[in-house]
């Protein structure tokens, strides 16, 4: 009976947290890790990856590095074109799809579907256990043509994807960025509005 009791509270848990439209992340840690040149010696991009699950605390570490918020008038750790922070943060993860709010650092529940196998075309995809798609708003960059535009997104993205790289180093998690992934599938899966344009994708975990 209480090996029953035990079975459906794990059940209920887990059902909770499936239909819950947000995930409070612990406050990122700012401080500590590799030094910087430290850091850059070993930086490198991974195509091999552990199925272990990263923890909370690391993934809101992970995200606030990516592009959170470091100062107090709403700034952001990546630089972006006049500072229209263009970028957002997909998290695909085995129990859903969420966007990262850097304001309230949390995220928001997108679908409770496992869409990982949707960013990328290589076999080690599916191995990672979190997948990161920086996805360009469009409609926020106010200045010059539609291919101007976007180009100014692929320059802010890439700000973003090297933080990324950076962060996972310093913490000894793997990681590897990729352009090439099925943006026509993955689009819907996101919920994409017609302004928002996939940029690039990384696989995040530990090395294999």
């Amino acid at each position: 009976m209480r090996r029953l009791i035990i079975t459906m509270l794990l059940v209920m848990s887990s059902m909770a947290l499936f239909s819950q439209k947000s995930i409070k992340l612990p406050e990122p840690k700012k401080s500590g890790g590799m030094p910087l040149m430290e850091t850059l010696a070993n930086r490198s991009t991974s195509r091999a990856f552990s199925s272990r699950n990263i923890s909370n605390q690391q993934l809101s570490n992970l995200l606030w590095a990516a592009f959170g918020v470091n100062r107090p008038d709403g700034k952001r750790t990546a630089p972006s074109s006049m500072n229209k922070q263009e970028i957002d943060i997909y998290v695909l993860l085995k129990n859903g799809v969420y966007r990262y709010d850097a304001a309230t650092n949390e995220l928001t529940l997108i679908s409770g579907d496992d869409v990982r196998q949707y960013a990328g075309s290589q076999d080690f995809i599916k191995d990672a256990p979190v997948q990161i798609v920086l996805v360009a708003d469009i409609s926020k960059i106010t200045n010059g043509s539609e291919t101007e535009k976007l180009t100014t997104a692929y320059i802010d993205a890439g700000y973003v994807s090297q933080n990324i790289y950076l962060y996972c180093t310093s913490e000894g998690l793997a990681t590897g960025a990729r352009g090439y992934l099925d943006k026509v599938d993955l689009g819907p899966k996101l919920k994409l509005r017609p302004a928002q344009e996939i940029i690039i994708a990384h696989s995040v975990g530990y090395p294999k």
